[in-house]
């Protein structure tokens, strides 16, 4: 390979973390801080072996292994088990989706905006600016690597030793920047960016979903996912590398690919080839709702297979999980005192409210597409026409509930379709869907909240992220963390009843829509009001 190919590239590294430095800051504090006050509650949550016992019996099981992928024998808990166990699958997720945004936008978006053509005009060489994107997310994720290996360190915990922190870190790591080579792919064969984020994220969700049936049905499945690796550690207990290993094996591998990929593609192409259009539009197509619809119906459908998908495979796992704690008298004697329920019931309304959580990421990228197509230039062509802002707006608004709806309904239907085959005593469809649907108003309020940004203050609209990342932190390490009532009730998924097992009360559900609609009336009148960028 020819070194003028990466001529010029230490100049662009520069370029590209001032372009980016403050969505580095902000992710990278918010996985390590979290992470370390997680890491400094537990010691004082889990004092006894006996604690630690519980918990261990908690995770040890079909269900809770297939969630958050804990491989811990119960002999081998410790408070670094436990910490591993809660903590390690999902921070790997965000980190994850940490580099798949930010080389998502220093590739296929810089390219598409005309950033890397007026790049290429300089003096510079074809693979420079791709590979100072490879490298700027190189010294991010080292950077989170030594942060959090010292944050760790620090505590004073002795199981939290220089090497059990250190292979936390990097396990985390390593799994970022493997997903960083598979979005670097994803730039290659996608000609757009919208392309680039569906191959990305499908990516990332059928990793998941790979592992969760391998972890519960056939182990060697799981090791064909990066998250599978990822939770085979044994971190803080065997501390065994070889994931690291292997993963990092397959980061070089991914990025020689895109390497050799690269070269054989034209700017603002990509390799897969687009699959050429109709001769005429339809009626529908040139009506502005069906223009907007033909752009955002392939995400909607996407994710609402993939939610599908994912909710299917945990509910294949339910009637494992009643048989385990069949056997289990302690879990017995514990669900005599709660008023009917039990675990299954318990495990699926924990279950239904995280998978909410991502099924609002669809509803919130169908706003933010709309502030997309303004800062490529596009949104001017509907103001070229007699069309209002407001129908605009509203289009995307409207797709954006039907998303949510519609993600809603998919985990209903996959819960049902497979839980209905191992379960006893099935749980019907209509409140399977009950369960779900009731999150609703919560997930309305996040859509105003994303809808009040795009439309009034467009430059602050990755704080409507940052409300959905806090929303999840809430919710499944919120006790943990023992924060002020306060600021859990500014999750909006904190006032959501555990329905079927509680009541619904319906002035919080009238009130978190009432709230939904006066952020969604601030969003139409900031957006009808102020300037379209681009």
């Amino acid at each position: 390979m020819n070194k003028n190919h990466f001529k010029g590239t230490g100049r662009l590294i520069t370029l590209l973390f001032r372009q980016h430095r403050l969505k580095i800051i902000l992710w990278l504090s918010g996985i390590i801080g979290v992470s370390l006050a997680v890491a400094l509650a537990y010691p004082e949550l889990y004092q006894t072996q006996d604690d630690i016992m519980g918990f261990a019996m908690t995770m040890n099981n079909p269900a809770m292994g297939a969630l958050v992928g804990s491989n811990y024998a119960l002999e081998d808990f410790n408070i670094g088990a436990v910490f591993a166990s809660e903590m390690l699958l999902f921070t790997a997720i965000a980190v994850a989706i940490l580099n798949i945004l930010l080389v998502k936008a220093s590739t296929r978006e810089d390219e598409e905006v005309g950033r890397v053509e007026i790049i290429q005009s300089l003096p510079v060489g074809k693979l420079s600016y791709l590979t100072a994107s490879i490298l700027m997310m190189l010294v991010v994720n080292i950077g989170l690597v030594l942060l959090l290996t010292l944050g760790l360190t620090t505590f004073g915990v002795a199981i939290f030793t220089w090497e059990s922190s250190l292979l936390y870190s990097s396990i985390l790591g390593i799994t970022g920047l493997v997903f960083a080579g598979v979005t670097a792919i994803s730039a290659q064969l996608s000609s757009t960016t919208y392309g680039t984020n569906l191959l990305s994220f499908g990516a990332l969700l059928f990793s998941y979903a790979i592992r969760v049936i391998g972890d519960v049905q056939n182990e060697t499945l799981s090791l064909f996912s990066p998250l599978g690796w990822a939770t085979r550690s044994a971190v803080f207990v065997q501390d065994d590398w070889l994931p690291v290993f292997v993963l990092a094996g397959c980061f070089l591998v991914l990025i020689s690919i895109v390497f050799y990929l690269h070269l054989k593609r034209d700017m603002f192409a990509g390799l897969l080839p687009n699959r050429p259009g109709k001769e005429r539009a339809s009626s529908f197509l040139k009506t502005t709702p069906g223009f907007i619809w033909h752009l955002e119906k392939g995400k909607i459908i996407a994710w609402f297979l993939l939610i599908f998908l994912l909710s299917a495979a945990f509910g294949a796992i339910l009637g494992e999980l009643e048989t385990y704690f069949a056997d289990m008298d302690i879990i017995e004697l514990f669900l005599a005192d709660s008023a009917g329920d039990n675990m299954t019931e318990q495990f699926i309304t924990l279950l239904v409210a995280i998978m909410s959580i991502f099924s609002i990421i669809p509803s919130v990228s169908i706003l933010h597409s709309l502030k997309g197509e303004e800062m490529a230039g596009r949104a001017e062509h509907f103001y070229t026409r007699a069309v209002s802002r407001n129908k605009i707006l509203g289009t995307y608004f409207g797709l954006s509930i039907l998303s949510a709806i519609s993600m809603q309904v998919a985990i209903s239907l996959g819960l049902y379709v497979t839980s209905s085959q191992v379960l006893e005593n099935p749980i019907d469809l209509m409140t399977l869907l009950e369960t779900t649907l009731v999150f609703l108003p919560a997930m309305l309020l996040v859509i105003g909240v994303a809808l009040l940004f795009v439309g009034a203050l467009p430059k602050f609209t990755l704080v409507s992220w940052l409300y959905v990342v806090f929303v999840f932190i809430v919710l499944y390490v919120g006790n943990l963390l023992d924060l002020p009532t306060w600021v859990n009730d500014l999750s909006v998924f904190q006032h959501v009843p555990a329905y079927p097992h509680e009541t619904i009360p319906w002035n919080t559900m009238g009130m978190l829509t009432g709230v939904s609609m006066f952020l969604t009336a601030l969003g139409f009148i900031g957006y009808s009001k102020r300037d379209i960028d681009g």
